[in-house]
């Protein structure tokens, strides 16, 4: 997956007269406080620096993360179209983007972002989005009572690793009585990144609402620690991006969770396939989350024919649908 080209360009723009060691240097401190999940009370985009080292190293990773995930979202609710956004937490305006080439009717931006920096990297590059009206408020989403606008889509990426566990419940609760429609929160696909998520998860169910992705059903997790659930999506790196974290690999797989609820039902699948695919001769060897709540390995062998057709093309993430059973073991 790459950036969108007017993304892409625009964050060259921003960045062409930075020197190349100032972006290392800041790259390498972003990335372990991301690493080390740190609560200092600091902010990770807190100077214009760091907002550069997050569009140089980090904007391409979040961003296929957040559109996977999006992807997911729109095949499992069709009928979903957002006319409006809020996004908590916002950065340079990353769901923003994936938003917009998700779903190309959104018209209005409602960005929530505490880093001044931030801000104003992230108003710079939405120059390049003239179809959506965006507005962008200062505000901490783990401290600050601000009043926010409700939205038909609600957004939280990769910020409940910065924000005290105990502030999670109240700001869950919160965003969801905003969503309109549909509330996503995208995660770090780590075990810890995982519990988050599945704490959100119970929390919205108890509050009422639909599991539209990526789980095929609303009933507990099936998995237990030290397992867990996580997508992955491959992200090509630009030359800048390779520059600035040192790489020699021209890609790099990007591993996440999220999840997404909405107050309508979303099409049911069949299954999910949560671990990537095992081929071997004449087999494939697949790790699915089914509908009645259960999870386990299925082999599928030449021999089931349009079943094995099915299995060979099927990617980690998918959703998989061979008839009406999913002859998946517990």
């Amino acid at each position: 997956m790459e950036l969108p080209a007017p993304l892409r360009l625009a964050v060259d723009r921003y960045l062409e007269d930075t020197p190349l060691g100032d972006l290392k240097r800041a790259s390498a401190l972003l990335s372990s406080r991301y690493r080390a999940e740190l609560r200092d009370g600091r902010l990770h985009l807190d100077d214009v620096l760091a907002v550069k080292a997050y569009l140089a190293a980090r904007l391409p990773a979040t961003y296929a993360a957040v559109r996977a995930s999006f992807s997911m979202v729109a095949a499992g609710r069709p009928d979903f179209s957002p006319a409006t956004l809020l996004d908590l937490g916002a950065g340079p305006g990353t769901a923003m983007w994936a938003s917009a080439d998700c779903w190309p009717g959104l018209g209005e931006a409602t960005l929530v972002e505490a880093s001044a920096a931030a801000r104003s990297a992230g108003a710079k590059l939405a120059r390049s989005l003239a179809s959506i009206d965006v507005r962008w408020l200062d505000a901490d989403v783990g401290r600050v009572a601000t009043v926010f606008p409700a939205a038909d889509l609600v957004t939280l990426s990769y910020v409940l690793d910065e924000l005290d566990p105990a502030a999670t419940g109240p700001l869950v609760e919160r965003l969801w009585s905003l969503a309109r429609d549909m509330l996503v929160v995208i995660e770090p696909g780590t075990p810890a990144g995982w519990e988050r998520i599945l704490a959100v998860r119970a929390q919205l169910v108890r509050l009422g609402a639909h599991i539209a992705a990526p789980c095929p059903h609303d009933r507990p997790c099936p998995l237990a620690a030290p397992d867990w659930c996580h997508f992955s999506r491959r992200v090509a790196r630009s030359r800048l991006h390779r520059l600035t974290k040192e790489a020699d690999v021209p890609w790099e797989d990007e591993k996440f969770i999220f999840v997404a609820a909405s107050r309508h039902p979303a099409q049911r699948i069949s299954a999910r396939v949560i671990a990537p695919p095992r081929q071997a001769k004449g087999m494939v060897t697949l790790k699915l989350c089914n509908v009645g709540g259960s999870a386990g390995q299925r082999v599928v062998s030449r021999r089931e024919g349009e079943a094995f057709r099915i299995a060979r093309r099927l990617d980690w993430g998918d959703s998989a649908h061979f008839g009406k059973e999913s002859g998946a073991a517990d």
